[in-house]
């Protein structure tokens, strides 16, 4: 971040969350300058998101908060969605929305 120098004329360093998942792959990075304070509530947000995705077979969408519809999987189709669901809303018909 050469934006903040110390005073000593060097550049603050930049930090760093690293979400990895049990198989010990990398499943998100975030960096933020020094003079950017982090947001927990998102990186908790994001853990939330990835395990529900990882559980359930779903994707969430943008803004997606715990309690909000999540995305079924385009290789799903409305009738086996709503088998495995219950209730789906159809966006369109390759994009399913369902409450989880």
């Amino acid at each position: 971040d050469l934006e903040n120098i110390d005073q000593k004329g060097i550049g603050f360093t930049t930090r760093s969350v690293f979400i990895i998942n049990p198989a010990k792959t990398i499943c998100l990075t975030m960096t933020y300058l020094a003079s950017c304070g982090r947001n927990t509530l998102d990186v908790l947000r994001v853990v939330d998101s990835l395990q529900i995705a990882d559980k359930r077979g779903i994707k969430t969408p943008i803004n997606w908060q715990v309690g909000d519809d999540v995305i079924v999987l385009p290789t799903v189709s409305t009738e086996d969605g709503k088998k495995k669901f219950g209730e789906v809303r159809e966006a369109t018909r390759y994009l399913l929305y369902t409450r989880i």
